[in-house]
C-alpha cells in the first residue's frame, strides 16, 4: 500500500489534472438519479424546457438538468433540484443523495466534496403525469 502512495505522490509531482464543472455536474446527475425515491432532477420548467431542447433538430439528450456545481482546484460544493416519489420520507431520501453524490464525485473526480445542498421542488404523485409526457402528442399513430 505504501508502495501504491508513493507511485501516486511522484506522479502527481509530475502533471496536473483537472476536472471540468461539466464531468462533476454528471457525475452528481447519476448519483443522485440512482437512489431510490428520487422521480428526478429539475424543476417542472427546466424540465419540461429539458425536454424541448432533446427534440429540437439537433439538440441533444441533457443529463444535468438540476446540478449545479462550483469547481475548484480540490474542492467541490454541489446544487441539487429534486423530485421525489410520493410516500418516501424526504429527509432520507436527500439523505441518500447527499452520500451517494459525495462518494461518486470523491471516488471519480477526487475532489473534496464541501457541501451538496438539496432543494426538493415537487413530489410526484402516483396518477401524476410527467411534465415531460404532457408535451408529447396523445394521437394514436406517432
Amino acid at each position: 500500500m505504501a508502495d501504491t502512495q508513493n507511485i501516486r505522490e511522484e506522479a502527481a509531482r509530475r502533471g496536473r489534472t483537472t476536472v471540468a464543472d461539466g464531468a462533476v455536474r454528471k457525475i452528481a446527475y447519476l448519483a443522485a438519479r440512482d437512489v431510490d425515491g428520487v422521480h428526478a432532477l429539475g424543476s417542472g420548467p427546466s424540465r419540461s424546457v429539458g425536454a424541448l431542447r432533446e427534440r429540437a433538430p439537433g439538440g441533444s439528450k441533457t443529463v444535468t438538468r438540476g446540478v449545479g456545481v462550483e469547481v475548484g482546484e480540490k474542492q467541490a460544493a454541489i446544487d441539487l433540484n429534486l423530485v421525489v416519489d410520493y410516500g418516501v420520507s424526504i429527509t432520507e431520501v436527500a439523505g441518500d443523495v447527499r452520500e451517494s453524490v459525495i462518494s461518486a464525485v470523491e471516488r471519480m473526480a477526487g475532489l473534496d466534496v464541501v457541501e451538496v445542498n438539496i432543494d426538493v421542488s415537487d413530489v410526484k404523485l402516483p396518477d401524476e403525469e410527467d411534465d415531460e409526457d404532457e408535451d408529447k402528442p396523445k394521437g394514436r399513430v406517432q
